[in-house]
């Protein structure tokens, strides 16, 4: 079976030397066009240094709050509360120039996140911006935060696989169905640009009953388990056909996995799960998310990772670590440079369902571009055992949040150990924020289970230096400092 899905995808990709290629004196770009039957956007053109880039769609969660909160937790039916954005990706050598064009005319525009400081040329119904390295974008028009447009420049591909490589399992140009498929030892899976390889659930596939939710689950679609693995490519690996809390699109579960490039479009739940795994990097990947629990990266039991580069913007968690009861503790994390959309839950966080020690992670120079949601920005929230220590938020930039900071241990629906544990050390630096309100909370849970060791250095919340008298403490709270 996997010899004759590796043959039809081979074969698919012949056609990946159709990619285009301009040459420009500001720089070189390389679009992949569109497969034929894929539904592309109707809201905007785009070119880069004249040569069109299609423009696809992906669900988002809609701009009413009520809504967002709908989609959340009337599981059964998450996935009929939406609207629509529109990204598009190509790859970038030097500077480019991007034209954009709407069906109206254009009368704003702003392009996220702030810190790039990208000033939009508006003429009519079209605009210009230059982009001077690769980074992932976002471009708002008219006011519409919902619609907006994410443009996903990639660095160019450095030694791309083959067809026929007998290692590589290839999704040239085109569209393609996998319905569950285990990646081992020393295999990469290349999906190219152009490529759309949706997620689908077979008639006879075996299914579960989640206990969560009521739902059947079925495995992932892709399993990255063994050693030297690779999941890489400039393509999109789709799950809109799988019903929800059905199926994780990448599961790793190994020892020196690396995942690229690809965009991961509508998991039905947690989109990329790292379970007990060691050496493990994930760069430039792209997630967009809609549904009930369809976290960004979920890292689980594991040591050694380094998440960087990335856009996410889905319902639930963005990053966020855990670790569950005997499977081993997270060390030595660490999730830098991405930009984020959080829309109900936590941008970067210590997770629920810690059962296992937590030390040693780092969150360093994240932009949070939007935060719609009703938990928390920067958070651990800690309700099992495990000892949570060393942790650090470090040169972020937020450009809005209702719940700013929160270090919590207490009780809550996802308790499943008697003993609470214990958070200790933990570090935010250099951080600059809007949040409207100001609201940053430390609530330990008792004399023996506390918050203890934080430290605050030049954090500044709408333009003022935060000051200790910002911070609401309980009882169970110890040597909290604040700098300058």
């Amino acid at each position: 079976m996997l010899a004759a899905m590796k043959l039809f995808v081979t074969l698919a990709g012949v056609a990946a030397g159709l990619m285009s290629v301009s040459q420009a004196s500001a720089g070189t770009v390389r679009a992949h066009p569109a497969p034929a039957g894929e539904a592309l956007s109707k809201d905007f053109t785009v070119k880069v240094e004249g040569q069109e880039v299609p423009v696809y769609v992906a669900k988002v969660a809609p701009a009413e709050p009520a809504r967002r909160w709908k989609a959340m937790d009337d599981k059964a039916n998450s996935a009929d509360y939406f609207e629509t954005a529109s990204f598009a990706y190509f790859d970038m050598d030097g500077a480019v120039t991007v034209t954009v064009t709407c069906p109206e005319a254009i009368r704003s525009a702003k392009v996220l996140p702030s810190s790039f400081k990208i000033r939009p040329r508006v003429e009519g119904k079209s605009l210009s911006l230059t982009l001077t390295e690769p980074k992932p974008v976002t471009l708002e028009v008219n006011g519409d935060w919902v619609g907006a447009l994410h443009l996903f420049a990639n660095p160019p591909e450095a030694h791309a696989p083959r067809p026929g490589d007998p290692n590589v399992i290839y999704f040239g140009p085109g569209i393609h169905e996998v319905s569950h498929l285990v990646v081992s030892n020393n295999q990469t899976v290349y999906v190219a640009g152009g490529a759309v390889v949706r997620g689908v659930i077979r008639p006879d596939e075996p299914h579960r009953i989640s206990g969560y939710s009521g739902l059947r689950t079925y495995s992932p679609t892709f399993v990255l388990r063994g050693t030297n693995i690779t999941f890489r490519g400039r393509g999109i690996v789709d799950g809109s056909r799988c019903t929800t809390h059905a199926r994780n699109l990448v599961v790793v579960q190994g020892q020196d996995i690396a995942l690229e490039g690809v965009i991961l479009r509508d998991s039905s739940t947690w989109t990329v799960p790292v379970r007990q795994s060691d050496r493990v990097r994930i760069k430039n990947v792209k997630l967009l998310g809609y549904r009930a629990n369809s976290d960004g990266i979920d890292l689980c039991n594991s040591r050694d990772v380094t998440v960087e580069g990335c856009f996410i913007r889905t319902l639930d968690d963005l990053i966020v670590v855990k670790t569950d009861q005997r499977q081993g503790e997270a060390r030595r994390i660490v999730a830098r440079d991405c930009v984020l959309w959080n829309e109900v839950a936590h941008a970067l966080s210590i997770g629920a369902e810690s059962r296992e020690n937590v030390e040693d992670v780092l969150f360093t120079n994240c932009d949070v571009i939007h935060d719609k949601g009703r938990e928390w920005t920067l958070r651990v929230y800690h309700c099992d055992s495990a000892r949570i220590r060393n942790v650090r938020f470090e040169n972020l930039r937020i450009e809005e949040s209702p719940r700013l900071i929160s270090l919590w241990i207490d009780k809550a629906v996802w308790t499943r150990d008697p003993e609470r544990g214990h958070i200790d050390q933990v570090r935010f630096k250099g951080i600059e924020a809007a949040a409207n309100p100001l609201r940053v909370e430390l609530k330990g849970f008792d004399a023996g289970h506390a918050v203890e060791n934080v430290a605050f250095e030049d954090v500044v919340v709408n333009g003022q230096p935060l000051t200790l008298a910002n911070v609401k403490t309980n009882a169970f709270v110890r040597q909290v400092t604040v700098t300058p």
